[in-house]
């Protein structure tokens, strides 16, 4: 094995976790951005008002993302598994 298929296998797994990661970190950010705004404007410092909100959301986000997700991860398992085989030489 050399250093440049090390660091391919590391930059892949970097770039599935983005992907996988990605959308839900999205979405609570934005989410998080909306509620700051509204705390700011109506002078409301409750800081549990974002958690329930940001919970709802990422559970959207899984029941609309998921297959994709799974899909993303099942793929990068796959080629994890074809290239053990070749690790040992």
């Amino acid at each position: 094995m050399t250093q440049d298929y090390v660091l391919y296998i590391a930059r892949e797994a970097i770039f599935t976790t983005l992907l996988i990661a990605g959308p839900l970190l999205a979405g609570s950010i934005i989410v998080g951005l909306v509620i700051s705004i509204f705390q700011a404007t109506t002078q409301i410092q409750e800081q549990t008002l974002t958690f329930v909100p940001k919970i709802i959301t990422i559970l959207i986000l899984l029941l609309i993302f998921g297959p994709w997700m799974l899909n993303i991860m099942i793929s990068f398992t796959k080629m994890i598994f074809e290239i053990i085989p070749g690790l040992g030489r």
